[in-house]
């Protein structure tokens, strides 16, 4: 079975009601390609706004969701947050989060093995920095983290990777079509390695980095590429463009 391409807008601590208003408009009002599924992100206090404002056909993700049940962990978001909202993904494993809140890949793979097996998708984030890419370190990097996740996880289908290089992400420099569809390919591998066939031919995998309106395409076109997970260009008009890269 193909995959579907997926395209997800992670807005990260940016908008205010009346700008993340006006994105939502723009994409109900927007023909989106019907055979992509595209999910965004906001800010968790506006995870209702943009979820009661969206069509139903635009998935809504959190951009962190914690690995225990409600409970006295103080500015948290459960699960059971999410799924009584309609919440339906959450991003997880976002170099923000590993590298200035700390998060190891061991925390990452809780929260991703805690949200799935309750009912909550996750786009499980990973990829190197710039020291490890000029070290030749990126497939072990890779791999190191997908070894954590698998500890943690047994079932698959609710995971979307996103691979997005450190070095890429915000700084206007993106991973070539090459760079991107080798870690990609590698990705797959290693899942058909050390998961199954089945798992590596279903599982999505996206390209994260700068990605925007000027380069969508020509990624789209990779083999391994199953989408984007986009960050600053989530915020503009031009979001609709790289949803419909493949038009």
């Amino acid at each position: 079975m193909a995959r579907k391409f997926f395209v997800g807008g992670n807005f990260k601590m940016n908008g205010s009601i009346s700008s993340i208003t006006e994105i939502v408009d723009n994409l109900n009002k927007a023909q989106l390609d019907p055979n992509v599924e595209t999910v965004i992100a906001p800010p968790a206090l506006y995870l209702l706004l943009v979820r009661e404002k969206s069509k139903k056909e635009i998935g809504v993700a959190a951009q962190n969701v914690f690995d225990k049940p409600n409970g006295a962990f103080t500015g948290e978001i459960s699960v059971s947050h999410l799924k009584d909202s309609g919440i339906d993904w959450a991003i997880l494993g976002h170099s923000e989060r590993r590298t200035i809140l700390g998060e190891t890949d061991e925390v990452v793979a809780s929260k991703t093995k805690y949200a799935t097996e309750n009912g909550v998708s996750v786009i499980w984030c990973c990829g190197e920095s710039l020291d490890q890419r000029e070290a030749g370190a990126t497939l072990d990097v890779i791999a190191n983290q997908l070894s954590v996740l698998k500890a943690q996880i047994s079932d698959w289908s609710k995971v979307v990777v996103a691979y997005e290089p450190i070095w890429a992400i915000g700084t206007g420099k993106v991973a070539t079509t090459q760079q991107a569809q080798e870690v990609h390919a590698h990705i797959r591998a290693w899942l058909a390695k050390n998961v199954s066939q089945d798992v590596a031919d279903a599982t999505r995998i996206l390209y994260g980095g700068s990605v925007s309106e000027k380069n969508c395409k020509d990624l789209s076109k990779e083999q391994d590429i199953d989408g984007f997970l986009v960050g600053g260009a989530s915020l503009k008009p031009a979001f609709v463009d790289i949803v419909n890269c493949k038009l």
